[in-house]
């Protein structure tokens, strides 16, 4: 058996190096996503920049469905918890609003302002503010370091409450990073100050999931290998734990456009979630 060893952890991690006009994904993002918003906002489908909380970046926007809702899917967004915020992906409503969904989308506070601890209190609010407006089931979803926090709210140290969390059905992690330990030791850690404590409480693969969780993990086959092992890893230790889990590997997906199953009702990444 050949045994491999990581030695570079920053390559390990790095996703736009070794996917093909990786630069261009941002400006795509952004142009889609407002004239996203732009329609949903002619159409009074939308109510953009809520306040959940007292920070610059404590805001969500609300993207509503034709007819009654059916529930609440919540999108966090990735970017290692240091880049990025909601604006650049509010097309990716599109597939949860067909199903009758209301979408909800925050933004949070960026490392180094913030700790990953604080962002997942800020989240929490996020969550709880507009939970209470909306009645129904819940989901929760999130891509890449949003993948890790939607799995962090489902966690035994949570900080949603109980009413909230009775309402949470379905959970689905797309290419989230559930390990914190291993990017210590990346350059990107003297942004994001993660240490051994802070790694062993916010790391879901180490915790324990809230009962009766539903959790599917789904990763694009062509991704990093750590982000295929960090998928894996949460739907396998959680199942151990007595959760409800699957874990997915999209074929001829890369960290970039494993995402775009949720701008298309049918695809199966929203159905996963939706239906």
């Amino acid at each position: 058996m050949l045994m491999h060893q990581i030695t570079d952890w920053d390559d390990a991690y790095a996703n736009g190096v070794h996917i093909p006009d990786s630069k261009d994904y941002p400006a795509k993002w952004a142009a889609a996503a407002k004239l996203f918003r732009d329609q949903s906002l002619a159409a009074e489908k939308a109510d953009l920049d809520i306040a959940y909380g007292d920070g610059p970046r404590n805001r969500l926007d609300l993207f509503h469905p034709q007819g009654e809702s059916k529930g609440l899917v919540v999108f966090i967004h990735g970017g290692y918890w240091k880049a990025f915020d909601n604006s650049l992906w509010s097309h990716f409503a599109a597939g949860a609003l067909a199903h009758g969904f209301t979408v909800a989308m925050p933004t949070y506070t960026l490392c180094p302002d913030a700790r990953i601890a604080d962002i997942t209190e800020e989240l929490g609010k996020a969550i709880e503010l507009v939970a209470a407006y909306i009645p129904g089931s819940i989901r929760l979803t999130g891509h890449s370091a949003g993948g890790h926090l939607a799995t962090r709210m489902i966690c035994r140290n949570t900080p949603l409450g109980n009413d909230v969390l009775e309402r949470i059905d379905r959970t689905v992690s797309i290419s989230g990073v559930h390990d914190l330990r291993p990017l210590m030791k990346t350059e990107m850690n003297e942004t994001l100050h993660i240490d051994r404590m802070e790694a062993l409480l916010e790391s879901p693969a180490l915790l324990e999931p809230v009962g009766d969780t539903r959790l599917i993990c789904w990763v694009g086959a062509g991704e990093r290998a750590e982000f295929i092992r960090q998928n894996a890893l949460l739907a396998s230790m959680w199942k151990g734990l007595g959760a409800a889990t699957a874990s997915v590997e999209e074929p001829d997906r890369h960290h970039f456009n494993v995402i775009d199953g949720l701008l298309d009702a049918s695809h199966p990444l929203t159905c996963a979630l939706c239906a």
